[in-house]
């Protein structure tokens, strides 16, 4: 009888144990969801936007870039903030700033009022992304648990990319551009309201100050590399001011590797890039994430200007893209991990990608959407669906967890750079043929076909560089609370 209560016992802390951990991941991906539907949503919205706040086509590519240079300039600072602060403190008031700048948007008078509203939209994000991506990792160890939430984590964030353009056609033809903005208040309210039943993570105690330096050149460098790009694709990447930009970036991206070098406590601390499979999945996430942002470009365009499609019709044809990568990434990769490697899985998914991109390389002007872009575009997401989950498993695996927020930093760092890099190489290309619909369709052409190569490359710097040394954590970067030491080279490589 005096064994029953303990028997007992075992079961139900699992079971709650389990529970919490389904609402922690329900709760963050909830979270990713809204911050991912934000990078999309408000570009349907643009036509009426400018009509009604008067904006110069100039002043109108800023309520984008405005959104993306805040948010890809500040991750490794919101990543390394959430270490050093606390990761539920920091998604909190990540969340918080986000909510109250959507409500500043949604009602904006004036257009420098809503292009600053989304500058602070971005640096919010910036801040809440890692937060929520590390307590992710963190909350559970490494194995088959990390992999279901991180595979839950990708399907959400393409999910949330195309059920903006969806939502965005809805809500500004039938309420308005301005309900774009305001339907996330009442979410984010919500969202707060649970923040904090989440578990409460203590700060990190072994690089205690901030690199004040570090944080200055990353983001200035960041956001010098992003500004660069999208004046190069509105002046020329030959005019004086994208090409002085461009240096600039450079010379403070150097400057910040110096820096970090000479420091007593970086903010990004080089041994993390130490790994060579860290450091090839990094290289694909760049590559990745350019033929994600062109990808759904170009597919729109195509869909709207040759074929003739309305931007809510768009978004519908692009939702087979986001089922696929729900559905591979949630059922299939779960299953696929526990049988190959991660490198394995990693080269499925770009050889998917490469096939995908192929097959858009062949569209005409007078193509059909089922037969010339719908398989392409589920090859594309099937490959997407394999590949995010595995390259995100390889740059957070054997991080303790004082650097979690840093190494989630790193992974959607790499992939909002690529995606600004690649989008601005890939329409640069397609901008070299214009006018009537052939010759746009040409240009997409050549833009597909670019991504194809960049998918072949992906592939290469995988196959010879992620399989090179074992992977494995230093016992000195060890924490009392960090995960256990991440797999063996012969685990990522297994056949």
């Amino acid at each position: 009888m005096a064994d029953h209560p303990k028997n007992d016992a075992t079961p139900r802390h699992a079971a709650s144990g389990s529970q919490r951990t389904a609402f922690v991941v329900s709760l963050i991906c909830a979270a990713q969801f809204v911050l991912q539907l934000d990078f999309s949503i408000v570009n349907v919205a643009l036509p009426s936007i400018q009509r009604e706040l008067g904006m110069p086509a100039a002043e109108l590519q800023w309520i984008v870039t405005g959104y993306a240079l805040a948010f890809g300039s500040l991750l490794l600072a919101g990543g390394r903030l959430a270490d050093l602060l606390g990761r539920r403190q920091v998604l909190a008031l990540g969340l918080a700033l986000f909510g109250i700048a959507s409500l500043v948007c949604g009602l904006a008078q004036w257009p420098i009022m809503l292009i600053i509203a989304r500058i602070v939209q971005g640096a919010a994000g910036a801040m809440a992304s890692p937060a929520a991506l590390s307590l992710l990792t963190t909350t559970n160890a490494e194995g088959a648990a990390r992999n279901r939430a991180l595979a839950m984590w990708q399907a959400t964030t393409a999910a949330g990319a195309t059920a903006g353009i969806v939502a965005g056609g809805l809500l500004t033809q039938y309420l308005g551009w301005r309900a774009v903005f305001l339907i996330n208040p009442p979410v984010i309210a919500v969202m707060l309201a649970l923040v904090p039943r989440l578990p409460a993570t203590k700060r990190s105690d072994s690089r205690g100050s901030v690199d004040v330096r570090g944080a200055l050149l990353v983001t200035t460098g960041i956001a010098a590399l992003i500004f660069g790009l999208s004046s190069g694709q509105q002046h020329g990447f030959t005019a004086p001011a994208t090409l002085v930009t461009l240096a600039l970036a450079v010379f403070l991206t150097t400057g910040f590797v110096f820096a970090e070098k000479r420091s007593a406590a970086p903010m990004l601390p080089l041994s993390i890039l130490a790994e060579p499979a860290r450091r090839a999945a990094i290289a694909a996430m760049l590559l990745i994430g350019a033929i994600l942002a062109g990808y759904v470009y170009f597919a729109s365009l195509y869909l709207q200007k040759v074929l003739g499609f309305s931007p809510v019709a768009t978004g519908l044809a692009l939702v087979p893209s986001t089922a696929t990568v729900v559905l591979v990434s949630t059922l299939g990769t779960r299953r696929l991990l526990a049988r190959f490697s991660i490198r394995g899985l990693l080269l499925a998914g770009l050889a998917s990608m490469g096939a995908g991109q192929l097959w858009l390389a062949q569209i005409t002007a007078g193509a059909s959407y089922p037969a010339a872009v719908l398989p392409g575009l589920v090859l594309t997401a099937a490959g997407v669906g394999l590949a995010l989950p595995a390259a995100s498993i390889a740059i957070t695996s054997g991080v303790r967890a004082g650097d979690q927020g840093l190494a989630g930093a790193l992974f959607t760092t790499s992939q909002q750079t690529g995606a600004a890099v690649g989008l601005a190489i890939l329409a640069t290309a397609a901008a070299a043929t214009s006018g009537h619909s052939s010759s746009l369709v040409d240009g997409y052409r050549l833009s597909f076909l670019i991504a194809t190569g960049l998918a072949v490359l992906a592939a290469i710097i995988v196959a010879l560089q992620l399989s090179s040394k074992p992977h494995r954590v230093e016992a000195e970067h060890q924490h009392a609370d960090g995960p256990p030491a991440a797999p063996t080279e012969a685990q990522l490589d297994k056949k």
